[in-house]
């Protein structure tokens, strides 16, 4: 079975983006879509960015797990909160922590708001970081406005049936873009 690696961006306090990764987690599993892993950003307490994880002389030993949770991943989803019009500070500090780990990996992205956009200003500027990593985004988005009424804290959705549709869309594009690059990757081996 595969394995989705989901990336519960917000260190924040209060944060509520963390019930859309507990959402996603539930729902691949219970549809047998992938194993899920979520990767709880608030866990790790990265220190700031200085330098590339390949890099660095004396890696932390959580930056080394963290790089081998998402290379073993089949695909990631990158569950965003919008802060100021941006993704988090955590996000960005784990992106740019990575390089290989990224390269052609299937990223779908999900976007977080207690407002009505849903976080959608968050998609152009994660998208293009990821793009210039050599990260594959996943054309699908899903953005989440009002996510307190949405989503319960333990992710439950308000309404299942609306969300797991949208999720379905969501998923299937994801799980396309992974199965065309296990092709590729099966083409260039043999």
């Amino acid at each position: 079975m595969r394995t989705i690696a989901i990336i519960s961006s917000s260190v924040r306090s209060g944060r509520n983006s963390h019930r859309v990764a507990l959402y996603f987690s539930k729902y691949l599993e219970e549809n047998k879509i992938a194993k899920a892993d979520i990767i709880d950003l608030e866990e790790y307490n990265f220190p700031l960015f200085d330098e590339r994880l390949r890099l660095q002389k004396d890696p932390l030993p959580g930056a080394v797990a963290f790089a081998e949770r998402i290379r073993g991943a089949d695909g990631v989803i990158i569950v965003a909160p919008e802060y100021n019009g941006s993704y988090p500070a955590s996000l960005k500090n784990v992106v740019d922590l990575l390089y290989d780990e990224w390269r052609k990996k299937p990223v779908a992205i999900t976007t977080v708001s207690d407002g009505p956009f849903g976080g959608t200003q968050v998609i152009t500027s994660l998208q293009f970081t990821l793009w210039k990593i050599g990260a594959w985004t996943v054309p699908a988005m899903f953005p989440v406005p009002g996510v307190t009424k949405t989503f319960d804290e333990e992710g439950k959705p308000a309404d299942s049936s609306a969300v797991d549709k949208r999720a379905a869309r969501f998923i299937s594009e994801l799980v396309w873009c992974i199965e065309a690059t296990e092709l590729m990757a099966a083409r260039s081996s043999s």
